[in-house]
């Protein structure tokens, strides 16, 4: 790419990969923004734009990669901040390659930290030193730990774009995802990721066998390279009570990053035999910064995207955010290598991965008539589907009030998320495709798919998938 700014380890995005690079993103991606003027052309009138056909954006040339490794300086752990500095300032249209880490390495250190730089800078922990003190937006004294495990996800960031202001969309182009290979030579060429039937798992307490109330952990193996494209169990074992470098009892999963003493835990292999879990890599959590409170914990996601758990949010999707803060201030965190709609149990195949996005930024004064107008909760894009993101609580920090991050985790419902995932895509379908009110009721009826997007995080998800081939063609 010009100007191609990166890493040391940077090798798979050089100058002379940047036609390949956007040739292979258009290929997937289908673009929601026909009538969006470009900057030589003022903004179409409601009437001018073909609503049933939405074409891309048009981006400039000249741009810029950034590379962000990730460690102890470059990211947040457990929350949003609309205060944070961030890590990189680019400008609309650039690329930027994000390494991210799972929050569940330490599940088992020796695969998921031992000999990964990167991993030992966040995780790192002894009796005097705690690299990352900070893990969620509680309070610092919190008897868990500082942070109070209010938000558990590491987020690499913030990313500022340059002249973003509350009211615009962030358009943010996932162009490539790949898995972090483990770096103990023991492991060479597997990467591997860690899923937990949790304490706030849906099924917790509701099991055929004693102990009812248990969390197992299930470590599983991806191919690093990415040619295969299934995961295998390797083993699972049950929680035990952890003691943290500080001499803190964790009796549960109550504070993320806390390793696991694999002495003190009897490992099953035995488990999920001859089973392939098909792989999907993508981003848990990915969004822009709140505007209504300092630090929002990472766990309930909300307006400006957070951990949506949406497995389709992966390599060649398109995510929009309403930026809420000046810069926008993207993070993406918690990443997957394949999760289930529901997210069940509590968590997917925890898996660090490294994503490379293109960010786009459209103007609030150049939205009036545009499909992007409407856009005030994330919104998703692949090559062939729409999805509206519905939760319990739309907005919960601004609807549920000063003590929105904990009141939040008592008001989960799938009635409340379906409810406003009607209400979205409702929206969505008169605002896009000029259907009237009946109009989008019966199309949503014959043809959207409402799926559970997740019920464990606090504010649970319901999305709303339109198939874009069933609308009249551009041409």
């Amino acid at each position: 790419m010009q100007n191609h700014q990166c890493g040391p380890s940077c090798s798979h995005h050089q100058t002379d990969a940047e036609p390949a690079i956007k040739e292979e993103f258009n290929e997937a991606h289908h673009a929601l923004l026909h009538g969006l003027p470009t900057p030589e052309e003022p903004a179409h009138d409601a009437t001018s734009a073909t609503p049933a056909a939405l074409v891309s954006a048009p981006v400039k040339i000249a741009v810029q990669h950034h590379y962000i490794p990730v460690n102890a300086q470059t990211i947040l752990w457990g929350y949003f901040s609309k205060l944070a500095t961030p890590v990189v300032k680019i400008d609309s249209g650039d690329f930027v390659t994000m390494e991210t880490l799972t929050h569940h390495a330490n599940d088992d250190a020796e695969r998921m930290v031992q000999g990964d730089a990167g991993a030992e800078s966040v995780f790192f922990w002894d009796a005097k030193t705690k690299n990352v003190n900070r893990r969620g937006a509680g309070a610092m004294d919190a008897k868990v730990g500082a942070g109070g495990g209010l938000g558990v996800h590491i987020c690499t960031g913030p990313v500022h774009i340059h002249g973003a202001e509350a009211g615009d969309v962030l358009e943010v182009r996932i162009v490539d995802v790949v898995p972090r290979p483990s770096a103990n030579p023991l492991y060479k060429g597997k990467t591997f990721g860690s899923n937990a039937a949790a304490n706030w798992g849906f099924h917790y307490g509701d099991t055929l066998t004693e102990p009812k109330q248990r969390e197992v952990i299930t470590i599983y193996e991806v191919d690093a390279s990415g040619e295969r494209n299934w995961a295998r169990a390797v083993y699972n074992y049950r929680w035990t009570p952890q003691t943290d470098p500080f001499g803190v009892v964790h009796a549960t999963i109550d504070y993320p990053g806390v390793k696991v003493d694999h002495q003190s835990i009897v490992k099953n292999h035995h488990v999920l035999k001859n089973i392939r879990v098909p792989v999907r890599p993508h981003f848990g959590t990915i969004g822009v910064a709140p505007a209504e409170a300092e630090r929002v914990s990472s766990i309930p996601p909300s307006y400006t995207g957070g951990n949506i758990d949406n497995w389709r949010i992966g390599k060649g999707a398109t995510m929009y955010f309403p930026v809420a803060v000046p810069g926008a201030l993207f993070t993406v965190g918690d990443p997957h290598a394949s999760q289930g709609d529901a997210e069940l149990c509590g968590t997917a195949i925890e898996c660090s991965l490294t994503g490379t996005f293109q960010f786009i930024l459209h103007k609030k004064a150049d939205l009036p008539g545009t499909p992007l107008a409407a856009v005030q909760s994330p919104l998703l894009e692949t090559a062939e589907e729409w999805l509206v993101h519905g939760f319990s609580v739309s907005n919960y920090l601004a609807e549920l009030g000063p003590d929105a991050q904990s009141t939040i985790f008592t008001k989960s419902s799938v009635d409340l998320a379906l409810r406003d995932a009607y209400h979205k895509m409702r929206h969505f379908l008169m605002t896009t495709q000029a259907l009237d009110e009946d109009e989008a009721i019966s199309l949503m009826a014959v043809a959207v798919d409402f799926g559970i997007t997740q019920v464990v995080d606090g504010n649970w998800g319901v999305h709303a998938v339109v198939r874009k081939n069933i609308f009249p063609s551009a041409d």
